[in-house]
């Protein structure tokens, strides 16, 4: 199992058949905090660029058929996703050297500092302390002013093996009859709205998200620190079906870790320019949609200076941005027993799979497991009253078909 720092869903994700060829592999998406604000900062508060829409008020003029809904993200270095890497950099080696790995991996970090602790049980030999330095490097976090140094921060690991309550219950004879590693609930959701069947607002907020990384990392924006957050409103209607249509952005708003001589007219200008139109269709911009870039005035102590980060903080931004449930389980750091994460991935398949081959516009399904056991205890598949009935399946019916078209066990 390849592990990509959590999040059921990407922009890259082809549909899946409904027969069950293959699992999401859903990347996952990036990390960057904005509420990083300096209280005894004097700065003063951006000017608005040519372009861009500054208010601090909501657009009231919201027509009585449509409705607002806001989906938020952050960059690959903000400090809960560097931890969430960091615990699934953990997995992979561990899967790497020895496929059987039992790995639960949580990780703390904060200013110099990175922890790690959980239960892991593998035959493979992993330097953890340079998994960590390597992880943390990758996330752009090498130098004391940018909130962590990968060459300097302290590591500190606090592992034991899992517990053999646990072992006994989950492991088999047969891979394929293997329990799962925990009572849990879970969900998947799918819609039309996007090519890769996820909600607009969140597959937007999670692009920009995306942008303001390779914006650092290719150099297209030197003033660009590791840290980040972004938020999209989408205007939605109702159409004829019932089916939450996007119609417009509301606002857009990027709070993205800078260094200290940029100007934030510069800053508003640059994330609009290279941020915000590469990846918003310009369809859905207009000159109502609001900008608020960096609103705080000032974000130049970032990362985990600012802000303590820590593993599965971000469970909306890996799911679908609000969107509909989550059942509350972190899906990073994780081997695959761990059904908070492998059924939470099995969920977003049957979804999108639902959704992919016309059986509903869009649903919601749920599965949930008990400890020790292979197959879920149930199944649930609400499509918001978008069945169409395709082949004669009926919403009541459609759970019934995904137990027989899915596999569904851990293993």
């Amino acid at each position: 199992m390849s592990s990509t720092a959590g999040s059921v869903g990407t922009a890259s994700d082809t549909a899946p058949p409904l027969t069950p060829t293959n699992t999401t592999g859903d990347a996952a998406p990036p990390s960057a905090d904005g509420d990083t604000n300096n209280p005894s900062s004097t700065t003063q508060q951006p000017s608005t660029p040519t372009g861009i829409t500054a208010t601090s008020t909501e657009d009231t003029n919201t027509p009585a058929d449509s409705f607002l809904f806001a989906s938020e993200s952050v960059t690959e270095s903000h400090p809960d996703k560097l931890c969430d890497t960091i615990s699934d950099a953990i997995v992979d080696a561990c899967l790497t050297l020895d496929p059987s790995s039992r790995v639960a991996c949580e990780t703390v970090c904060k200013t110099g500092v990175v922890i790690i602790f959980g239960e892991i049980t593998t035959s493979a030999s992993i330097n953890y302390e340079q998994v960590i330095r390597d992880a943390v490097r990758d996330a752009g976090y090498d130098d004391p002013a940018k909130g962590l140094d990968y060459k300097t921060c302290n590591v500190i690991v606090a592992l034991e093996e899992q517990s053999p309550d646990i072992a006994q219950s989950v492991d088999s004879t047969k891979v394929e009859d293997m329990g799962a590693g925990d009572s849990s609930v879970v969900f998947g959701y799918a819609c039309e709205e996007t090519p890769e069947f996820m909600p607009m607002s969140h597959s937007l907020a999670t692009k920009l998200s995306a942008r303001l990384a390779a914006v650092r990392k290719d150099g297209t924006l030197d003033w660009i620190r590791p840290d980040g957050k972004t938020q999209v409103t989408m205007e939605y209607v109702m159409n004829s079906d019932g089916v939450p249509t996007p119609k417009r952005v509301h606002s857009i708003i990027i709070s993205a870790q800078h260094a200290e001589e940029v100007s934030n007219d510069k800053i508003s200008a640059d994330l609009l320019e290279h941020v915000v139109k590469p990846v918003v269709p310009e369809k859905y911009l207009d000159d109502k949609t609001i900008y608020h870039m960096n609103p705080s005035g000032r974000f130049v102590i970032g990362g985990p200076h600012s802000d303590a980060g820590l593993t599965g903080r971000k469970p909306i931004v890996d799911s679908y941005g609000g969107w509909g449930s989550y059942g509350g389980g972190t899906l990073s750091g994780k081997d695959s027993t761990k059904v908070d994460r492998s059924g939470a991935y099995a969920a977003r398949w049957i979804a999108k799979s639902l959704v992919a081959a016309g059986y509903c516009h869009r649903c919601c399904v749920q599965l949930s497991y008990a400890i020790g056991l292979a197959q879920p205890i149930s199944v649930h598949v609400d499509t918001y009253g978008t069945c169409t009935n395709k082949n004669g399946q009926t919403e009541q019916s459609l759970a019934k078909l995904v137990e027989t078209k899915f596999d569904l066990r851990p293993g």
